[in-house]
């Protein structure tokens, strides 16, 4: 098996116009004469329309018992390929070359074709969101700082270590419940989060709201109340970044509250929403299929009616001179995560993008999509997310399930494919800024999911259950490996607030607990600072490219850039692998270890019992 390698463009991807080398190896003894790349078209304009391309590799060298092909390849339209090798032998007919596992190249009929992502153009992603930490804060339940402005339905907690509410005793979970995290709490807490190498807050939605988790956004233009003013919040961002530290807002989008000033099902604000008139401004904003009753929301939650994104009173508002997008950039954010970006329109999600990096092209936008970003497709159409003229980068998530199933299960060539199809088809400079995570406000915390512990079957057992000191013990010494993988993969790791003092929680609500302040896994938080250091002192080589190594036993990747090299081992099985590493012997435990690191290198060695 060989890996045909893509030069002068990292990984799997290129632009449109761009000549672009492909190198092909083959063992002399195949007597292949010829080798082409054959191109098809999968997504973008013209998808299926077109023939495919042909490029001949031609002959350059043999070498180490391999024959070199190797030629250059211009695709001048812009969209998702994929290709094959073919190659001609002396009365043999044609052999076919497929992807097999971890992209290397396997001779044989109708296998698998690697992908070549051809965006429009050479886009840029910001360099200041290339480097550190990302750490992601859910406003309501972070720290609170001072009396709460409490003016909502619901109720304010007593104390701040209870337990959030959840859907029991006949009652529905309405999402009403708070703690009264605020601007001043996270202000107070920012000299700790520079402690653990932070350098980006992504804030979970702050905008006046009916709930605690201020999805369904009530105005885009106030801060809600039990968060701080718009005075307080102004006082963050400049502090924040006084001390080397961007604010990320969370923008949505594609739906509003039904209590908001915009549909005022609730009749909370004093003009007539769409709710309430058809002669209300608002009423085009949203599709009714009986007025009032019955109206188009997401995903069935009456809570959040999706906006018409073509109404021209909405793009005024958010992405008009001088509308949202213009208001919240003025204070001072650097940059927007974008929610269910894939369900905004293609024509919207561009506008809105150009929006956000009006009159400053370093602002950062992260879109929240689960999935491979580059073949991304909703409601029947592809989404050219990295394409040059949307998104600079998107939550990780194919990166959080290879190493949680790494982790708990040891299969290192499973995680060695997934990582690879990711660095094969985003773009070098998204993958720089991808948002690595291991969990968010929308799955199990990490810590109870790598516990391995079966769910209890109600929600109130869950709600009520904590792991045993042994099960806590393991869960922890499995988050310490999970996140020197997620630390040390291409992007930006990003640490869901309180997984580094040991928060556990099953599914949402239940994940959104507050920040344990002074029952803190201190162990635990060391670890992060330790990871936030490595990153903060070797970024110059976290940028570099990633190169997994053959080994029979342990899961090898490099990280390299002209400015070294770091080398990441980890065993994630039940068996003890002894191997001298810079002079010592590593892996003869099952406890995790850090080797010592050396200028431009690092020996990362973190082998756990899974």
């Amino acid at each position: 098996m060989y890996n045909p390698l893509i030069h002068k463009r990292p990984y799997g991807a290129t632009y449109a116009g761009k000549s672009t080398s492909i190198k092909f190896p083959l063992d002399c003894e195949m007597q292949i004469k010829r080798v082409f790349i054959v191109l098809r078209k999968i997504f973008g304009d013209g998808a299926g329309q077109f023939p495919e391309l042909r490029f001949e590799l031609p002959y350059v060298r043999t070498e180490n018992g391999e024959d070199i092909f190797c030629g250059e390849i211009t695709i001048n339209e812009f969209g998702i390929w994929n290709y094959r090798f073919e190659g001609e032998t002396d009365g043999c007919g044609t052999a076919f070359f497929g992807r097999g596992s971890g992209g290397t190249a396997v001779r044989g009929d109708w296998l698998p074709e690697w992908q070549l992502t051809v965006s429009k153009c050479d886009y840029k992603t910001p360099n200041w969101a290339k480097h550190g930490v990302i750490y992601q804060i859910f406003a309501d339940r972070f720290c609170k700082v001072g009396e709460s402005r409490f003016q909502k339905r619901g109720r304010l907690h007593t104390y701040w270590n209870e337990r959030p509410d959840i859907e029991e005793d006949g009652k529905d979970y309405r999402a009403d419940d708070f703690f009264g995290g605020n601007a001043k709490g996270i202000i107070s807490r920012l000299d700790y989060l520079k402690s653990m190498g932070v350098t980006c807050i992504y804030l979970s939605p702050i905008f006046k709201s009916s709930s605690n988790h201020r999805y369904d956004t009530g105005d885009y233009l106030q801060i809600d109340e039990l968060f701080g003013t718009e005075e307080e919040f102004r006082f963050l961002v400049a502090t924040a970044r006084k001390k080397g530290i961007a604010v990320l807002l969370d923008g949505v989008f594609n739906h509003t509250g039904a209590d908001s000033r915009y549909f005022n099902r609730e009749g909370s604000y004093p003009e007539l929403g769409a709710y309430q008139s058809r002669e209300s401004k608002y009423y085009g904003w949203y599709t009714f299929y009986d007025y009032p009753a019955e109206y188009h929301c997401w995903w069935g939650s009456t809570v959040v009616p999706t906006v018409n994104k073509t109404a021209q009173g909405y793009l005024d508002l958010i992405i008009g001179e001088g509308g949202v997008v213009d208001k919240w950039n003025a204070a001072g954010i650097a940059g927007w995560r974008l929610d269910v970006v894939d369900e905004l329109p293609v024509g919207f999600t561009t506008e809105l993008c150009k929006a956000i990096k009006r009159g400053d092209s370093d602002r950062l936008i992260v879109g929240e999509v689960w999935e491979d970003v580059s073949v991304k497709v909703a409601y029947g159409e592809w989404r050219p997310y990295f394409m040059g003229e949307q998104l600079d980068a998107a939550m990780n998530y194919p990166f959080k399930e290879a190493i949680l199933s790494y982790t708990l299960g040891g299969d290192k060539r499973a995680f060695a494919d997934a990582v690879s199809l990711v660095l094969e088809h985003y773009p070098k400079q998204s993958l720089d800024v991808m948002m690595n995570l291991i969990d968010s406000h929308d799955t199990v915390r990490a810590l109870t999911c790598l516990s391995g512990v079966t769910p209890p079957e109600t929600k109130r057992e869950r709600a009520d259950f904590r792991l045993s000191d042994e099960e806590y013990a393991a869960a922890k010494e499995r988050l310490k490996f999970a996140s020197a993988l997620q630390y040390t993969l291409p992007g930006v790791p990003c640490v869901y607030y309180g997984d580094e003092a040991g928060v556990q929680g099953f599914e949402d609500p239940l994940n959104r607990g507050t920040y344990p302040w002074g029952a803190e896994d201190e162990e635990l938080i060391e670890h992060y600072k330790a990871l936030g250091r490595m990153r903060a002192k070797h970024a110059d080589i976290l940028v570099g490219e990633t190169v997994f190594i053959d080994d029979s036993e342990l899961l090898i990747y490099e990280r390299r850039s002209a400015n070294g090299t770091m080398t990441v081992y980890a065993n994630a099985t039940d068996k003890t692998v002894v191997r001298n590493i810079n002079g010592r012997d590593a892996f003869t435990g099952r406890e995790f270890k850090r080797l010592t690191v050396k200028p431009h290198t690092v020996r990362a060695a973190v082998p756990i019992k899974a």
